[in-house]
């Protein structure tokens, strides 16, 4: 009588990623976070970033650097560290370079589907070329996906995106966490006059955050976050209280200190912040995109989302039942980077 054969579970993981560094961004965060619960179970975990090479800035985003040339070394890198599992994060030149010589080699990988590329590269194309340039990308995406052993993404949205777009290999639901130490509600909110309306993520083009200053709405309103935009709109919106980047107990704060997350891109797959304003005991306003969708659903205790208008989400938003507590304790009971980092975990595929 056979026994019962049991996956082998990675050891020696190594994250190849684009998206690293000095970056603060979503990917870079939950790669963090994974990271965290990885190494607090004994699992050996390696990042190779763009910092491991010579790299540029990208031209309309000097905050980003690619790496230029990384295909030798990086196969030295991936020899020297003899990892067990291989998981490629981003699809840049260091994720290419991984790609190829994984297939070269006939190594398996896991993929992330974390940004909507497809999307950002329409917006900055002329609009008679966006549908063309819009498909160009997807068939580069699905060639890069497709021969992974195994997709990760957010939310089942995002999933059947992928699969009407002709994406065949296998998905895996990957949600995110939140530091519960960190988000919490305030205990003594103090009174105001006015609501205090608050995005946190970068300031960029793809994130259309004129759609939230340009509200028509009495109410005092704080953008938190770093970007190629962040001048501009400094000096036509001087209205808007402009932090810059926090993070930590100063993000934390700025969360405790609001009344409502605003929330209004059309582009991301999911969005780390919509969970910690959350776990703030903050109600959500948004359009209804992916993230929004799957967090919020049919709960308006949790917020209000909209397909087109973004002053009705948040009208309905301030008037959401049920309390900051509440709000906190339903984000915790549902997310956790441990529970995410066992996904992960256990859909890495070791190389045999």
């Amino acid at each position: 009588m056979g026994g019962m054969t049991h996956k082998p579970v990675p050891k020696r993981v190594l994250i190849i990623s684009d998206a690293w560094g000095g970056q603060i961004n979503g990917v870079v965060r939950t790669y963090q976070n994974i990271i965290t619960a990885l190494e607090a179970r004994g699992v050996e975990v390696r990042v190779i970033g763009p910092e491991d090479f010579r790299r540029v800035a990208l031209p309309f985003y000097q905050e980003i650097e690619l790496a230029i040339f990384p295909a030798r070394p990086l196969r030295r890198m991936i020899a020297t560290y003899a990892p067990d599992a291989i998981h490629i994060a981003v699809e840049g030149p260091l994720g290419w370079a991984a790609w190829r010589h994984c297939r070269a080699q006939g190594i398996p990988f896991t993929t992330a589907y974390h940004t909507d590329f497809a999307h950002y590269v329409g917006l900055r194309v002329p609009r008679f070329l966006r549908a063309l340039a819009e498909s160009a990308v997807m068939a580069i995406l699905r060639k890069f996906h497709n021969a992974s052993t195994c997709v990760f993404v957010a939310t089942a949205r995002v999933e059947g995106q992928l699969r009407n777009a002709g994406f065949t290999a296998a998905m895996v639901r990957l949600l995110r966490g939140v530091d519960y130490e960190l988000f919490y509600p305030a205990t003594d909110p103090a009174p105001r006059q006015i609501p205090r309306l608050l995005y946190v993520g970068r300031v960029s083009k793809e994130k259309n955050i004129e759609a939230f200053l340009d509200l028509p709405i009495a109410a005092e309103k704080i953008v938190v976050g770093d970007g190629p935009l962040l001048s501009h709109l400094r000096k036509s919106h001087p209205d808007v209280r402009f932090t810059g980047s926090l993070t930590g107990h100063a993000l934390a704060e700025a969360y405790r200190n609001a009344d409502l997350f605003v929330f209004p891109s059309q582009s991301d797959t999911f969005g780390i912040v919509l969970i910690e304003a959350l776990a703030s005991g903050l109600p959500i306003a948004a359009f209804d995109e992916p993230g929004p969708a799957e967090i919020i659903g049919e709960d308006h205790s949790l917020g209000a989302i909209s397909k087109d208008d973004l002053l009705d989400a948040v009208t309905r938003a301030l008037g959401a039942a049920g309390t900051p507590q509440e709000r906190h304790d339903k984000t915790k009971a549902r997310y956790s980077w441990p529970e995410v980092a066992d996904v992960f975990h256990k859909n890495l595929v070791v190389d045999p």
